[in-house]
């Protein structure tokens, strides 16, 4: 894992959510325009995006919101936080939007019954996975699976007590990406994998949700030792 040192500068990027109307997508958007950084929140509607972001905006952050299209065509690195059930037709409906950038896959293939949440089956294997296989030109990573929305939109928590598990099959943009968690504060990036293992990251929220409902938390994970 790169040090904090030798991670590339990602303070001038433009990072844009898909989905960033969403609870995650808003927060995550909501945390790195507090860092710095312009943000893109992208959804279906254009008017919905202006809105969210117009809130943010209030606030004194850089926030703009566009349709997903022009979300996605304004980032440096494009965050997909969209629900599991939209994910694949809308990563081929922006795959020429989204060439030759950096796109961070953060959907968990969830169902959730009277027992709870479990992990869904995807013939690519993950989310990521499948994102990949749709977007030859791209450049997928997977992170930002299991920040609790609640705690990043919270504005009396300054500091979010989280470990980011970062998977990927190229080592410059694994490096940018901890870099982007890094930007978030209390968060650290910890490259975790090439991106075939995504399955099991992605499923391991399932087991994060039930920790919350027994414990009435908003639990995240630290990797010891590192």
């Amino acid at each position: 894992m790169g040090s904090p040192h030798d991670l590339p500068d990602v303070s001038l990027l433009t990072i844009s959510i898909l989905g960033g109307t969403g609870p995650q997508g808003r927060g995550l958007g909501r945390r790195l325009a507090m860092a710095g950084n312009q943000v893109v929140l992208g959804s279906r509607s254009a008017e919905r995006a202006q809105d969210a972001a117009a809130q943010l905006s209030a606030a004194g952050l850089s926030v703009t919101g566009a349709d997903n299209s022009a979300a996605a065509a304004q980032g440096d690195i494009v965050i997909v936080a969209v629900p599991w059930e939209g994910h694949g037709e809308l990563l081929v409906s922006l795959r020429a939007e989204l060439a030759g950038k950096i796109v961070v896959d953060c959907v968990n293939p969830l169902g959730f019954d009277k027992g709870g949440a479990f992990v869904l089956a995807v013939p690519e294997g993950s989310a990521a996975q499948q994102a990949a296989t749709l977007l030859p030109d791209s450049t997928v990573v997977a992170a930002f699976h299991h920040v609790s929305a609640v705690l990043l939109a919270d504005e009396t928590v300054d500091a979010l007590d989280t470990d980011i598990l970062v998977l990927g099959d190229d080592r410059h943009a694994t490096d940018t990406v901890q870099a982007l968690a890094a930007r978030i504060s209390g968060m650290r990036g910890v490259y975790a994998g090439k991106l075939r293992n995504a399955a099991s990251v992605e499923g391991l929220t399932a087991n994060l949700i039930s920790v919350n409902r027994r414990y009435k938390a908003h639990a995240g994970l630290r990797v010891t030792d590192v």
